[in-house]
């Protein structure tokens, strides 16, 4: 995906906001200005992204040797952070809202909503086929939420005209708040365990030792370590033991790790081959040594 769309979606957004800041206004909507500022959340998150993928597109150098592929990562994790930060707020003032009910313009909601819904649907449309990275998910979840927020905006604003239920507004604002909170958590715990190294998910390190294991003359594994440099990009490191052979088997046998470990989604390998056997203290990831029967 161009980083052209999420510079597109960023103009976008900045117009809805500013759409139902006076929407909210002129209603009297609490809902709808808790929707405009989670909105206007989207645009440093939609920037910071955009810069994300501007750099993720940049080769290695001397001082970033793996490339800059955890840059959206990064954008993630600080997206992230600002949502769960906002949605306490959107919380609060909800709260306060309920306490005090004020009476809303019900038109004003079902109109801005409409137009927001039309906004939102599109720029998630867009980026559906970037879901699989965790910068574009991270907007992703975000924009279909603020979908969603309409949506209970609209039929909230329906409702309040037939029944004059005023409390209905602060109560949307407060699901709305909790709907920012929950998508938030999955997003920080996603990109905090790659920021710490953790393991690409889906993969088990014991079976990328044991797949190593039946390459022929390879006599035990240990020292393995499986982590996401970002997106599709996972890297290993491991010590290999062999026996005694010339350079050019050990060169086969470099080769048939590397195929192999490709298998698991990992693109980078670092082996280093090894005629000792499991030292005292080797630091292994496995719970025991992974060795052939």
């Amino acid at each position: 995906m161009r980083p052209s769309v999420l510079a597109w979606a960023m103009a976008a957004t900045l117009g809805l906001v500013v759409a139902e800041v006076f929407g909210g206004l002129l209603g009297r909507s609490v809902a709808l200005l808790n929707d405009a500022v989670h909105n206007l959340s989207d645009v440093p998150a939609l920037g910071i992204s955009w810069l994300a993928m501007k750099w993720a597109q940049r080769p290695a150098d001397s001082e970033k040797t793996y490339g800059y592929h955890r840059a959206g990562t990064l954008a993630a994790y600080t997206n992230a952070v600002l949502l769960v930060l906002l949605a306490l707020w959107l919380g609060y003032e909800s709260i306060e809202r309920l306490r005090s009910p004020v009476e809303v313009v019900e038109s004003w909601m079902i109109w801005t909503s409409l137009a927001a819904l039309a906004v939102n649907g599109g720029i998630t449309l867009a980026l559906v086929r970037g879901r699989r990275d965790l910068n574009l998910r991270s907007i992703l979840v975000h924009n279909f939420g603020d979908a969603l927020s309409n949506i209970a905006i609209i039929v909230g604003a329906v409702v309040i005209r037939y029944t004059g239920l005023n409390w209905i507004d602060p109560l949307l604002g407060l699901a709305i708040g909790v709907l920012v909170l929950y998508s938030s958590i999955g997003i920080l715990r996603g990109s905090s365990h790659i920021l710490l190294e953790g393991r690409p998910m889906g993969t088990q390190v014991e079976e990328v030792a044991r797949a190593i294991l039946t390459i022929e003359n390879v006599q035990e594994v240990h020292d393995v370590h499986i982590w996401s440099l970002g997106g599709e990009h996972n890297a290993l490191s491991c010590h290999a033991r062999i026996p005694d052979m010339h350079m050019d088997e050990c060169e086969k046998i470099l080769c048939a790790i590397r195929e192999r470990v490709q298998e698991f989604g990992i693109e980078h390998s670092t082996v280093q081959l090894e005629r000792a056997g499991l030292p005292a203290t080797s630091g292994y990831v496995m719970p025991e040594p992974a060795r052939k029967e």
